[in-house]
């Protein structure tokens, strides 16, 4: 690139990290992204910004894909190039956008990982033996029984249930909206032991629901770390994590309701199209029973598959 093709580039970085006061994370990000196509473009000997064509820029991030570079890391190159492109067109250094209209490929959606209704209960009968095993049986429990995420979980307050209705209140879910759900018995339990525990832990004046021995609201890493130590003490060998729970509840509820809609509202979905993903779960399940059990179902056929056999008429 040309001296003032870099001057420009250096001028953007500047802008986004002086008078936007962008975090140093994303500065590095776009420093990155940005000279990752200034390098495409000295090698295609493109000298200037204004040479470079839409053509070049759907070029540069179908290389890096098939470099093995996944779809929201090349969002986030387009998204740097287009923020550059945007600083030029406003400086009248460009009179075009060649980023514009470029999409990165479409990642494949990953199904979530979910635990079978076996695994879920030995997770949450091993057995509490301490104050702190307590609580922590107490969010497991609340984790499976209602579907919470973890920040959820973590913000709850004393205030937030109802356990003679067996209900809580999540106050500011995703997208800011508060719900309201049923607690299952087996957490309403959990959760009354644990209250006994918590009046033990100098936690008065606190309004936090899981609080640490110190009378402190415990935060999203401490109970995911929690979580980890429960399973290695417990000798369960798989990784669990807390989403890992979400996701358990609202597959083995819409297989059980096959209803989508409530499904939905007990998750907090705005957007039933997220909570389709867990049909993708229901039909695996089946797909995996029909093709153990149907005798035409083996996808491998028998070694003899294939061989004549001799008539007995």
């Amino acid at each position: 690139m040309s001296p003032a093709a870099e001057e420009m580039l250096a001028n953007f970085l500047n802008q986004l990290k002086f008078e936007k006061r962008a975090s140093v994370h994303t500065v590095s990000n776009y420093q990155r992204d940005l000279e990752r196509l200034s390098s495409y473009c000295k090698e295609k000997l493109i000298f200037g910004w204004t040479d470079l064509k839409q053509a070049d820029v759907r070029a540069h991030i179908a290389a890096r894909h098939r470099k093995g570079i996944g779809s929201k890391s090349l969002q986030r190159e387009l998204s740097a190039i287009r923020s550059f492109y945007t600083f030029l067109l406003k400086n009248s250094l460009v009179e075009i956008n060649p980023a514009q209209y470029v999409k990165a490929p479409k990642q494949a959606r990953k199904l979530p990982k979910t635990l079978d209704v076996d695994q879920v209960n030995g997770l949450l009968e091993a057995g509490a033996s301490s104050s702190l095993e307590i609580r922590d049986l107490a969010m497991f429990e609340l984790f499976y029984s209602s579907g919470l995420r973890l920040s959820e979980l973590s913000s709850l307050d004393m205030a937030d249930l109802d356990l003679s209705d067996r209900s809580l209140l999540v106050r500011s879910g995703k997208g800011g909206k508060s719900r309201i759900l049923p607690i299952g018995g087996k957490a309403v339990t959990a959760i009354n032991n644990w209250l006994q525990e918590r009046a033990k832990m100098s936690a008065i004046g606190d309004s936090a629901l899981f609080v640490t021995t110190k009378g402190r609201r415990l935060g999203q890493r401490s109970i995911e770390l929690r979580l980890s130590l429960w399973c290695k003490k417990k000798g369960i060998q798989e990784h669990i994590h807390p989403h890992m729970l979400r996701h358990s509840f609202a597959s083995h509820l819409l297989e059980s309701s096959q209803d989508l809609r409530a499904v939905q509202e007990l998750l907090g979905h705005s957007n039933i199209s997220t909570t389709q993903i867990y049909t993708h779960l229901d039909f695996q399940h089946l797909a995996e029973i029909y093709d153990k059990a149907h005798p035409r179902a083996k996808k491998k056929p028998d070694n003899d598959a294939g061989q004549a056999k001799p008539s007995k008429i």
